[in-house]
């Protein structure tokens, strides 16, 4: 690859990454209504896992070597599949509004730099924690009118797991899985959520899945754009540059989310929720601009 190719994939891929993102809330939006947040993330799981499996073979790509291997992309699997997409389904199912959701889930960034820290090594300096600090703010005024906590303990208990398990998911992907080829990564990674969630929403979910054309949109949305696309660029962008750097991408999502909820469903933009998407912007602009300017040193 050409050095003008992979600089604009470098510019590119985090643009599109955050995008497809925040589209992830909207289809939980348009999907839970018509299935439990189990059942609709064990379908999910399993048709990406078929999906992958078809591209897999058909592209003729490398399987993990070891049983080791496969064992570290099972893991990381179940921390960003499995805790975080599962914990945010659940706590929006419960009833927590999904500006509060995303508000909770954008403390991410600080948590991964304090993990990558101490675990990868990663040095931080202070204009990275300026922008982080600065992007956390100005998460909060995106979602400030809608930061009324719901009084579900369980909604508010997955909240909190999702936040874990992006959080450290993405530092033991980039630790253990960065050298295992992405196709037949994702088939390895959705069989063990598959497999994980199967015995879950069959012990503790009753509800029926109204196949409505608003569920199989969400359903096939979540599949193809989420599971496929954000995914495969989410391991991308960890291969080619720091935690702490892309954990920072993580602050636009709440703010996209946001304007996404406005064009989709009438939800109001004021000049306070404006000013936070400015803050987070510069927030991620300082966080990696240092993180760049490290790696290229």
């Amino acid at each position: 690859m050409t050095d003008a190719a992979h600089a604009r994939r470098q510019l590119a891929f985090p643009v599109l990454f955050v995008i497809l993102w925040s589209t992830g809330f909207i289809a939980a939006k348009f999907g839970l209504p018509y299935a439990p947040p189990l059942h609709f993330l064990l379908y999910r799981f399993a048709l990406v896992a078929l999906l992958m499996a078809a591209v897999a073979l058909l592209t003729r790509a490398p399987w993990p070597r070891t049983l080791a291997q496969a064992g570290h992309v099972a893991v990381a699997a179940w921390l960003v599949n499995g805790a975080y997409i599962g914990g945010v389904f659940v706590g929006i199912s419960r009833g927590m509004p999904a500006g509060t959701a995303a508000m909770l889930v954008g403390l991410q960034p600080l948590l991964t730099v304090l993990i990558a820290r101490g675990w990868l090594g990663e040095r931080v300096v202070a204009r990275q924690w300026l922008g982080l600090c600065l992007g956390l703010a100005g998460v909060w005024l995106v979602v400030r009118h809608k930061a009324g906590l719901t009084d579900d303990a369980t909604g508010l208990a997955a909240i909190a797991v999702a936040l874990a398990g992006i959080s450290v998911g993405t530092l033991y992907q980039k630790r253990y899985c960065s050298h295992v080829d992405l196709r037949s990564g994702a088939v390895v990674q959705f069989v063990a959520c598959a497999l994980l969630y199967l015995p879950l929403a069959l012990a503790f979910e009753t509800g029926p899945v109204r196949w409505t054309s608003e569920f199989l949109f969400a359903l096939g949305w979540s599949v193809v754009v989420l599971s496929v696309g954000a995914i495969s660029l989410l391991y991308w962008l960890l291969r080619h540059g720091a935690a702490a750097n892309v954990a920072g991408l993580f602050f636009l999502v709440p703010a996209v989310t946001a304007v996404m909820a406005w064009g989709a469903f009438g939800e109001t933009l004021d000049l306070p929720a404006i000013v936070g998407m400015v803050l987070i912007s510069v927030g991620v602009a300082l966080a990696r601009q240092v993180a760049g300017a490290a790696e290229a040193g």
